[in-house]
């Protein structure tokens, strides 16, 4: 997919009309009968993709899905901060919440135009004319699964818009589900099992993410009986009977380089092109990033990464979410324990001379409290857990991207959207929500068991595999929310976790400092963009609460 250098859209009223929005915006030069071509079409699938990467790993995706939560709340920097407090500048006029509405339904008009124009392309074999369609409908059913999640009752429109359109209309949390789920029920038709080209769509990817979608209406308004059935059974076929598997060591899946490893089913891709990233750069890096460039013996640098500051781990993820560090090897591979100095000019003087060199240790934070003897004892700076601050606490190392052409170049990586790892965690869920909690502790307890540290000799990593394994009377839905945390911290995936399973306020409001005190039972939806609202010539509801 990364050769396939196009423009974001495919024709002006692709990047309009889909939001009843009354400017017209020319973006390319591609022209009607162009798009009417098999390269045309080619065009126009690559452009269904492009809200992938104005979403994943970019700022407005992250800041309504990871922050304003349990587990991460805001750091010292960034202009949302409503997102984490809840505050009444939350409103319908936010850019995050008019920018997600708008480029995921540029993107599903864009896919109604492959939908709807494939069929009568002559220059264009059937197999890949079909597989085409399939993405197309994958892209859709994605696009739509977002904005119910984000949203709720959105408008559906399954036709290409060729004109400007004023009029719209909510529908019903039930029907936007048919729509997503016909769509993926038609893309696992259509699409293959692998692709030579990585970044498209397969029938893998489908399945995975229709079993994520049953999952998330077996708890809605719109659940059907058999949701929790099936999500189980998809996702044991995408463990089964394909070539994925969990990395034995779980920060192999998160190594720069590495990204198109055999855990990851599905990713957002970025390269170090702005044309082909377009407005969503990957800058995922930064924004959990503590500011270690102003600390002694160091420097900002490609390889700590660029500090943005804008979220912060919660005293709950730190301190009950990851509280087994003895045999739980997650959090020491997840977070940044210690920053080597780069820095000579900063680097403290004792007795006149430099403390340490360096490439040596310049800041360790251990994760747990010690005496005040032992922090002396270091010629280096010890950050304490009761020393956090909005810009000083553990930094998350997943999305660590080192390079990056300068420290104000964008992000180069791929994001993960969707991998193994998260398929044994949906088919545990679904699992023990069908009452088949004996069944949900064995898909469980393989993902704890990989994480399982490794000990000293053979007897002492046995022990700590032991201590990983949980019985099927442990499980509830708080359990399952915390391994998910343990596992998918900072994927985009906690704030629809916690609306999924009931717990956004309650968790919240114990959790999470800034948003405890504003947090209502409206805030499980965001504000529908009053732009879409002004725009529309017919009555479209804002939700409740807005």
């Amino acid at each position: 997919m990364k050769r396939h250098i196009y423009s974001l859209l495919i024709i002006s009223c692709l990047s309009t009309s889909c939001n009843h929005l009354l400017e017209e915006d020319l973006r390319t030069d591609l022209t009607e009968p162009f798009i009417n071509t098999s390269d045309g079409l080619e065009a126009a699938v690559v452009a269904a993709y492009q809200p992938l990467r104005q979403y994943y790993g970019v700022e407005r995706g992250m800041t309504t899905t990871v922050f304003g939560t349990d587990i991460y709340m805001q750091g010292s920097d960034g202009s949302f901060k409503f997102f984490d407090t809840y505050s009444s500048q939350l409103d319908a006029r936010n850019d995050y919440s008019r920018e997600i509405w708008n480029n995921f339904y540029v993107g599903i008009n864009t896919a109604n135009a492959v939908i709807g124009r494939a069929p009568q392309i002559t220059d264009m074999n059937e197999v890949t004319r079909n597989i085409r369609i399939g993405e197309a409908k994958f892209l859709r059913a994605h696009h739509y699964f977002i904005l119910v999640q984000t949203y709720g009752p959105v408008h559906i429109t399954l036709e290409e818009t060729k004109v400007v359109e004023t009029a719209s209309s909510r529908s019903s949390v039930k029907d936007v589900y048919d729509v997503i789920v016909a769509d993926l029920e038609a893309a696992i038709a259509q699409l293959p099992a692998s692709s030579n080209d990585w970044g498209r769509a397969t029938k893998p990817a489908a399945e995975h993410l229709l079993a994520r979608v049953l999952l998330t209406r077996a708890s809605s308004t719109a659940a059907q009986p058999t949701d929790y059935e099936r999500a189980a059974a998809l996702a044991k076929t995408v463990i089964n009977d394909y070539s994925y598997r969990l990395l034995p060591d779980v920060a192999n899946v998160f190594a720069q380089g590495n990204e198109q490893n055999d855990e990851v089913i599905f990713a957002a891709q970025y390269i170090n092109e702005l044309i082909y990233n377009g407005d969503g750069p990957n800058n995922a890096s930064r924004f959990v990033l503590m500011q270690y460039d102003i600390e002694p013996g160091m420097k900002r640098d490609l390889t700590n990464g660029t500090p943005w500051k804008r979220f912060r781990p919660t005293d709950f993820l730190l301190n009950e979410v990851y509280a087994d560090r003895e045999n739980d090897a997650r959090y020491d591979k997840f977070f940044k324990k210690v920053f080597y100095a780069n820095n000579a000019t900063t680097i403290p003087k004792v007795n006149g001379a430099a403390a340490y060199s360096v490439g040596d240790t310049a800041i360790w934070l251990p994760g747990v409290e010690l005496p005040a003897s032992v922090v002396a004892s270091k010629p280096y700076q010890v950050v304490l857990p009761s020393q956090y601050t909005p810009k000083k606490y553990p930094s998350l190392r997943k999305f660590e991207d080192a390079l990056r052409p300068d420290n104000q170049a964008a992000g180069v990586r791929d994001f993960p959207m969707m991998r193994l790892a998260e398929t044994y965690l949906i088919a545990a869920e679904a699992l023990m929500m069908s009452g088949k909690a004996e069944e949900a502790a064995q898909y469980i307890n393989t993902l704890r068991k990989r994480a399982a540290k490794v000990g000293a000799t053979p007897e002492e990593t046995e022990r700590h595999l032991q201590a990983m394994v949980v019985s099927p009377g442990q499980l509830d839905i708080d359990f399952i929310l915390n391994e998910r945390a343990r596992e998918l911290v900072g994927e985009m995936f906690r704030w629809f976790d916690l609306v999924r399973t009931g717990k956004l306020v309650e968790r919240v409001k114990a959790y999470n400092p800034y948003g405890a005190a504003n947090i209502e039972a409206h805030h499980v939806l965001r504000p529908i963009p009053q732009d879409q609202i002004d725009r529309t010539s017919s009555e479209f509801a804002q939700n409740p609460g807005y």
